[in-house]
């Protein structure tokens, strides 16, 4: 049995042993940190997972190399700018970041995984990222409070910072894992991948392909199951790195690969969680459950279609029970099943069944939808499987947000 809990809320990337991170100020954003460094003592095992929109970042082509090494020593992120379809210009300016964190950490630049989020197609501002980058790694420290330095350091249009540490214990090693996440991501959030910047750090001992195996597993469950509005990113990517400081050792598939990957998933679900939470102008946290499928494929489908629906979305920002959107959206998602033995649920409350609408409490149905969590419920009738997707309503300030976003 594995017993996992929470630490500090403000804990993060340093949580685990053989870690260290900095963060500053370069003025790629308007205001605040925009440049991030998270650093291990020595090279260490790594593994990524990446966005498949087939217009990628030069980041992202640099830092998947990276991590098909199966060796990383730090992880470089800025805020502000995507570097995102600038040609040549940008790849080069992606090497020279990671040559300015490689050269001040004793490292070769083919160690140093970079990450990049902000407008698509303006150039970097290379002499000033990396003057970012010198600064943030004279900052290297330890503690909650550099952890939530490098939070917001990565933000675009997030209204708070995303992180999570985690201690698990188990019988099947000696003493407790240290776990520990940062994630940015509010909008063009449509998973293919995970659409979004994540960044792990634990301090087992583990070898570079199973961590790959373990975190492709997590992402698929709980990052990739987050939409807030269709659209993926050309900067998704999602980094793990074991330092082996710590006295979880993992030879292999087994019990004690289980439990670590059992721990990464649930750090994992919370930051996914917390991504749709704070979607752009969002004032819902809805999950979307499909159960009683045939399969758990045809189960994520009908919950993507649902939870992406403009019309269920906007319908939950009015706190309106309207279950006709919620099944209108699952008949298109091209899965078969009988909307004569299908049921839908808000919450508790029961608004579809039988192929009708059910008699339900309107005042108490409100209510329930005025709440910070939603969970919409549509059960098939037509097998065992289930699939969770977590997004969140569309309200107004969706609009204005992406609407003023480039000027």
């Amino acid at each position: 049995m594995t017993r996992i809990w929470e630490q500090d809320a403000l804990a993060g990337v340093t949580f685990p042993n053989g870690f260290a991170a900095g963060a500053a100020r370069c003025g790629l954003k308007s205001e605040g940190d925009d440049v991030a460094v998270i650093a291990a003592e020595t090279p260490v095992a790594v593994a990524g997972v990446f966005t498949t929109n087939r217009v990628q970042a030069s980041c992202v082509g640099h830092s998947r190399r990276v991590a098909r090494s199966g060796a990383a020593r730090a992880i470089v992120c800025n805020a502000g700018n995507a570097n995102a379809c600038n040609g040549e210009l940008g790849e080069r300016d992606t090497l020279r970041m990671a040559e300015a964190a490689a050269g001040l950490l004793g490292a070769e630049p083919g160690q140093v995984l970079v990450a990049s989020t902000g407008v698509i197609g303006h150039p970097m501002p290379i002499e000033r990222a990396e003057a970012g980058i010198g600064a943030a790694a004279a900052a290297l420290a330890r503690g909650s409070g550099t952890d939530m330095r490098v939070a917001r350091a990565i933000m675009t249009t997030d209204t708070r910072p995303k992180l999570i540490a985690v201690e698990c214990e188990t019988q099947h090693w000696p003493g407790p894992l240290r776990l520990a996440g940062v994630c940015k991501g509010s909008g063009m959030i449509a998973p293919n991948m995970a659409t979004m910047l994540c960044f792990l750090t634990c301090d087992a001992r583990i070898a570079a392909p199973q961590l790959q195996e373990a975190l492709a597993v997590a992402v698929a469950r709980t990052l990739n199951r987050v939409t807030v509005d269709g659209d993926t990113s050309t900067n998704d990517m999602a980094l793990l790195m074991a330092s082996g400081r710590g006295p979880c050792h993992i030879d292999g598939r087994g019990p004690a690969f289980d439990a670590f990957a059992e721990a990464l998933e649930r750090v994992c679900r919370y930051l996914a969680r917390e991504v749709a939470r704070d979607g752009e102008g969002a004032t819902h946290l809805v999950e979307v459950l499909v159960r009683g499928a045939a399969s758990e494929a045809e189960a994520e489908r009908v919950a993507r279609t649902v939870a992406d629906s403009p019309l269920v979305k906007t319908a939950l920002f009015g706190r309106d029970p309207n279950w006709g959107r919620i099944l209108a959206a699952a008949g298109r998602a091209g899965v078969a099943f009988d909307p004569a033995t299908a049921e839908v649920s808000l919450g508790d409350i029961t608004v579809y069944a039988g192929g009708r609408g059910t008699p339900f409490d309107r005042d108490a149905a409100h209510d329930y939808l005025t709440g910070g969590e939603v969970r919409v419920v549509l059960d098939l009738h037509r097998g065992t499987q289930e699939a969770i997707l977590w997004t969140c309503d569309f309200s107004y300030d969706y609009v204005r947000i992406n609407a003023e976003y480039h000027t």
